[in-house]
């Protein structure tokens, strides 16, 4: 479903808001789609908000997932119950931009009396969410990206020293650890796409889609089907079928993070938001270790793609409302609630004063932080080029649910790797056409 739904509701919503009275705290709700740990350090964060001012109470609600998120907030638009402020996930940008129902975060915090330093911010993480000319529409927040974690133990059992830096290497460890008795060398998720394919090709700067990944057109068409990535996935299958990649997903009864924390899987793929959950959930005596994705060898690395989500600040709420929302953005960006946050998840910082703050004193020096610091140096390791800036592609959802679908059938029913991905495609292209016809002769901002 496209975003289109968005617009009038958010102009009704603002007739019938009504503000509070002015000698209490004015209310504004915060949805946001995170569960489990993560969500209790969000509803941690948000008491703290409330408790460091008498003017504004900000509500915030878990939506249980990013998509549940963003399908809530269709719904209570159409209802004209939107929040003041939504998470939307990475791939949700472009919708939330032709909307036409946010009030850009530059111009809420300036209308407000704040002072941005804008040039601050990674230019990784900002060109995400910024339109062509650099204007940042949403409030950086849970920024990640994807890294390679692995067990230190085990490599070093079958003779690997340091960090895996290249698939080949990989690929050897696997072999040795699978000749060495270890079940599962790799815990390989299957619908896990955004680590496996998203970030891959930004790290080997390949294209997702034509038109420099969306940003240049809506008329833009899918490119996952050539390249390296049906090179990669052709040598993925290969480590599957010889029990080198193990399937591990929620569907299948364990998640590869799972796995992976138990000690039943020595290598994996995930984000550097859960390096904080590892850090609590691994098995006593187990060590372990991060690194950047790995690379072919040759390959010039670039950097890797944000992940996580921004703040959107959508239309009908009260000017009191507004400010409140404000308050909360400059909350955020306080140096000590950006560590807070950093420390107990696992996202990183997003601006550089803020990283640069936190390596000044120490804090990525020791375990249970060091390694972190890498997933700043995959975000930075190059300036973004035009496939590594982001991806902006209508519905992306449907899009990542296409190529998830083609790998599994790879995967487990052996269809061929070009004929599942070119079956993708065209159906991705289906999706990218009917967003392209909903926003007819619209322009990208």
């Amino acid at each position: 479903m496209t975003s289109k739904w968005l617009f009038g509701a958010a102009l009704a919503a603002s007739a019938l808001s009504v503000a509070a009275p002015a000698s209490a705290a004015t209310k504004f709700e915060f949805w946001y789609g995170l569960s489990g740990d993560l969500s209790e350090r969000i509803q941690d964060m948000c008491k703290t908000f409330n408790e460091s001012q008498a003017d504004y109470e900000i509500v915030c609600v878990s939506q249980n997932d990013y998509e549940a998120n963003l399908q809530n907030t269709i719904a209570a638009f159409r209802a004209n119950r939107q929040p003041t402020i939504t998470q939307i996930s990475d791939g949700g940008t472009l919708d939330l931009m032709l909307s036409g129902a946010y009030v850009p975060v530059r111009q809420l915090m300036e209308e407000n009396g704040y002072q941005i330093n804008w040039d601050d911010y990674f230019s990784g993480i900002a060109s995400y969410y910024s339109t062509s000319k650099g204007e940042l529409l949403s409030m950086p927040f849970n920024s990640s990206t994807a890294m390679f974690y692995y067990n230190t133990d085990a490599l070093e059992a079958v003779g690997f020293e340091g960090a895996p830096q290249t698939w080949e290497q990989v690929e050897q460890i696997a072999r040795d650890l699978k000749a060495a008795g270890y079940d599962c060398p790799v815990a390989f998720d299957p619908t896990g796409i955004w680590q496996w394919w998203e970030q891959f090709s930004a790290a080997h700067n390949q294209p997702i889609a034509s038109k420099g990944n969306g940003y240049e057109g809506l008329d833009a068409t899918v490119e996952f089907n050539h390249g390296k990535f049906v090179d990669q996935l052709t040598w993925i299958k290969k480590m599957y079928d010889e029990g080198l990649f193990v399937a591990k997903s929620k569907a299948i009864g364990e998640t590869s993070n799972d796995a992976f924390v138990n000690a039943k899987c020595q290598m994996s793929s995930s984000s550097i938001a859960d390096h904080g959950t590892f850090a609590k959930q691994a098995v006593e005596g187990m060590h372990w270790d991060v690194a950047m994705l790995p690379v072919w060898e040759g390959t010039e690395r670039t950097n890797t793609l944000v992940g996580g989500a921004s703040l959107w600040t959508l239309k009908g709420s009260t000017e009191e409302q507004y400010k409140g929302a404000a308050a909360f953005y400059a909350f955020l960006a306080t140096p000590k609630q950006a560590e807070w946050w950093s420390t107990v998840t696992g996202y990183i910082p997003v601006t550089n004063s803020g990283f640069k703050a936190m390596t000044d004193k120490g804090f990525y020096a020791e375990a249970p932080y060091k390694g972190r610091e890498r997933a700043v140096e995959s975000l930075t390791f190059t300036p973004p080029t035009e496939y590594t800036r982001g991806v902006r592609l209508g519905n992306f959802g449907a899009v990542r649910l296409e190529v998830a679908n083609a790998i599994q059938e790879v995967l487990f029913n052996n269809v061929p790797v070009q004929q599942a991905l070119d079956g993708a495609a065209e159906r991705s292209n289906e999706v990218l056409r009917r967003f392209e016809q909903t926003y007819a002769g619209a322009q990208l901002p």
